[in-house]
């Protein structure tokens, strides 16, 4: 575990070193971008039932999803989300392109994610201020906004059946909004890890 934690961090550091070259005059932020699933059926919850007895709680067999796309500034907390339903390069482009239409003139955002085709920077088209920095293979525990979809499910979405998408979808913004706006302070608590104030000191 600690090699593949170097390796991580320097790639990191690598990553956001190239950037700060090849943008001069800008400032360099790293950012955790991670997608996260919501579906018709939310997940249940452990309970303690006496021994025979099953635990009550409503059931649907549907299967339809929605998608958290989300990129959390660790240092802050603060975040840039969208849900639509589904996982493609061309959504991830969409998310990507809005995302940084709302950065400082100034600012070169470098996002920190994991590797998946869909989102590979060969297969997308990247705006000029942003930067992609991908983690080891088979390592989700150095991305820190996998630990944010844990509580937002347990919290806000378990035993609870959804009609169709769009209801997803709502749920889902609202489950993000809620959670964000209940403990401001949760998703910087959740996302600032130490390796990250290394690379980004």
């Amino acid at each position: 575990m600690p090699k593949r934690s170097r390796t991580a961090e320097k790639g990191a550091a690598r990553g956001a070193e190239d950037r700060r070259r090849g943008a001069p005059g800008q400032a360099a932020r790293a950012v955790l971008p991670r997608r996260g699933a919501g579906r018709q059926q939310g997940p249940g919850l452990s309970s303690l039932v006496a021994q025979g007895e099953r635990a009550p709680g409503m059931c649907d067999r549907g299967n339809q999803w929605a998608y958290i796309y989300s990129a959390v500034r660790p240092a802050t907390g603060d975040d840039f989300t969208l849900v639509p339903p589904g996982v493609n390069a061309g959504l991830m482009e969409l998310f990507l392109t809005r995302f940084a239409a709302g950065l400082p003139d100034d600012v070169h955002a470098v996002l920190v994610l994991d590797i998946a085709g869909w989102r590979h920077a060969r297969a997308l088209h990247l705006p000029d201020n942003l930067s992609l920095v991908a983690l080891p293979p088979k390592s989700p525990e150095f991305n820190p906004v996998e630990r944010v979809w844990l509580p937002l499910r347990k919290r806000f979405l378990s035993l609870r059946i959804f009609p169709d998408t769009e209801a997803v979808i709502d749920a889902c913004c609202l489950a993000w909004i809620a959670m964000s706006t209940a403990d401001p302070g949760r998703l910087k608590s959740l996302c600032d890890c130490p390796w990250i104030a290394k690379v980004a000191s």
